[in-house]
């Protein structure tokens, strides 16, 4: 049975060392001392290991079933929740006047990462509820929110959103779901959505689903595309749930992983709706959930290699397997455990590296939305925008790869079902698909982000990293040498490509979407560059300082030259596929593949 325990010293490091939490000027961030954000994920750790984790297998083994057009969750899974709500677990940064918290997203950030690690697919019920109340926090009109906010906010009732239909995906402007308008100011929905997420369960008195819809004779295409509350039940002006609403769950999707979420087929017939925001603005309502779904889900990537690699180290630890070539690290067994070997350290080295990176660059991306939301920081708002796509894309696709990595230490055990690795790799893979593929989030960045505000934000984004280096130059050699010189050198490689697209892309714009993808993986490479350095000086300033734990920051410091050498040199061969051009991509006829 494989175990979790949330890495609570390297959350606190990045929290109080790194960011520096407490000595922020963002509001409520001066509560935000170690002894309280301590206390939280520890609790949260606790609930992690002993409530969800022992219901991993359970949802992975006995999924979601439609019975009576009644979706049943796994075993154990409405106890949890029942847990989950009672504690405040789902209402951490919600607002005060419908019920919430009001801690800063930073925390919520954090207290959701060991859910995740412990059981993604039930996190997904609370995690779709939190994108629901944001999206009517931001958007709905003050009857909705009234009405809405504080049930999803204790998650007495839960959320989804229903973007994607059969036909259309990231085409949004091809739906055909339709509005119409009623004399009450409600409109009649009829469609259908596919894969949709927590889409309908036993868990919530309700079920909010924000519906994406056409009301007729409205712009072509995207322009025309509106947003709509449509409850599962109709709710009465006491507040009281009335009668049951014409939306169903046809079906319930067959997946390789995430079994204990329910991914729906939802059936639209007449049911009411009520539209939020302006008509024909629904994509900006829309996108204040899935933006937060994509940071959402980056965090997912890199807390399945987590969970992942905490096993993968305990099996090298145990699992005896030849002998230490430069002589026998343990005489008295048969056999010398197998983390003895270069190659298997290699593999580990690779995700303790990439989860300890991930972790801070996702903690600094919800500070940034901490400061673009509580002090209106207009230029965080603009470099969190740039980053999202980087969080998304890259986070997943090497939490993807490093919980594969983590079932190759295992050997053939890895792809035996009872060890449990196989559900790691298989839930982290759709982490590279929803809320917008990889290669969607590639094309956005290169796209629509580089460009934005005339280039703005991605000119910061240098900026920072060259101040960072400049102001920290020469303070300890070694840190420069493995720490700064490696950062500047991925960094220039970075800009260099994005000149390349800036010459060339106008030309021909295949030059630059054919090197989108290299141009996301570089980007993620040089924000965890970025991150190692910033952990590497906190390590390196609390050791000069004597700090007590000399093991705990000797140790992120190899890990951390470890990036440095061995992944973040990765940028050059993304410089020299980029600076390819479009030719080799676009060489095919369609014919010929």
């Amino acid at each position: 049975m494989p175990r979790y325990t949330a890495p609570l010293k390297d959350m606190q490091f990045i929290l109080h060392d790194v960011l520096k939490a407490s000595e922020q000027d963002i509001p409520g961030y001066e509560e935000l001392d170690p002894a309280f954000t301590g206390a939280v994920i520890e609790e949260a750790g606790k609930l992690a290991s002993e409530l969800l984790m022992p219901l991993n297998a359970v949802g992975d083994q006995q999924g979601c079933r439609l019975e009576n057009g009644v979706v049943r969750t796994p075993d154990g899974f409405k106890g949890a929740f029942d847990q989950m709500r009672d504690g405040g677990w789902t209402a951490l940064d919600c607002d005060p006047d419908y019920g919430g918290q009001g801690l800063p997203y930073v925390m919520h950030t954090a207290a959701q990462e060991p859910f995740v690690s412990a059981n993604m697919a039930f996190n997904m019920y609370q995690g779709l509820t939190h994108g629901a109340y944001s999206a009517i926090y931001s958007h709905g009109s003050e009857e909705q929110k009234q009405t809405y906010l504080p049930k999803l906010t204790s998650c007495e009732w839960t959320g989804t959103m229903n973007l994607t239909e059969p036909h259309c995906g990231t085409d949004l402007g091809l739906m055909r779901t339709k509005a119409v308008p009623q004399d009450d100011g409600s409109y009649k929905i009829t469609g259908q959505k596919i894969f949709i997420s927590a889409g309908d369960h036993d868990m919530a008195e309700n079920i909010i689903h924000l519906v994406l819809a056409k009301i007729p004779g409205g712009p072509e295409g995207i322009k025309g595309v509106s947003l709509f509350i449509v409850p599962k039940f109709l709710v009465n002006e006491d507040g009281s749930l009335g009668a049951r609403n014409g939306v169903v769950c046809g079906k319930l999707e067959e997946k390789m992983g995430i079994h204990g979420n329910a991914t729906c087929v939802m059936n639209y017939d007449d049911a009411t709706g009520y539209l939020v925001g302006e008509a024909h603005k629904g994509m900006r309502a829309m996108f204040t959930m899935m933006n937060e779904a994509r940071l959402g889900v980056g965090l997912q990537g890199y807390a399945q290699a987590e969970v992942a690699y905490q096993n993968a180290v305990d099996y090298a630890n145990d699992r005896l397997q030849g002998r230490d070539v430069t002589g026998a690290h343990a005489p008295e067994k048969a056999a010398d455990p197998i983390i003895v070997h270069p190659d298997i350290r290699r593999n580990l080295m690779d995700q303790k590296s990439f989860t300890e990176g991930a972790r801070a660059f996702t903690y600094w991306g919800a500070y940034l939305i901490d400061r673009a939301h509580r002090n209106g920081d207009t230029d965080a708002d603009g470099l969190i925008s740039l980053l999202t796509p980087v969080v998304k894309g890259f986070l997943t696709d090497k939490g993807f790869e490093m919980a594969v990595n983590a079932q190759q230490v295992y050997g053939g055990h890895g792809y035996i079902e009872e060890w449990g690795m196989s559900q790691f790799a298989r839930d982290a893979r759709i982490a590279m698909i929803y809320e917008g593929a990889n290669g969607i989030q590639a094309l956005d960045l290169v796209g629509r982000k580089l460009a934005q505000d005339g280039g703005k934000h991605v000119m910061a984004f240098f900026d920072t990293i060259k101040s960072f280096a400049s102001e920290n130059k020469g303070q300890d050699e070694a840190f420069d040498r493995d720490f700064l010189e490696p950062l500047k050198a991925a960094s220039k490689d970075l800009q260099a490509a994005a000149m390349y697209f800036m010459q060339n892309g106008m030309k021909n714009p295949n030059n630059a979407l054919a090197g989108s993808y290299d141009f996301m993986h570089m980007f993620g490479h040089v924000c965890l560059g970025y991150m190692w350095a910033r952990m590497g000086l906190a390590a390196t300033n609390r050791l000069a300082e004597g700090a007590e734990d000399t093991a705990f920051h000797e140790t992120k410091l190899a890990t951390g030259r470890y990036y440095m050498a061995r992944q973040l040199p990765a940028t050059k061969m993304h410089l020299a596929r980029i600076q390819t051009g479009a030719d080799p991509v676009m060489a095919l006829e369609a014919a010929n593949f």
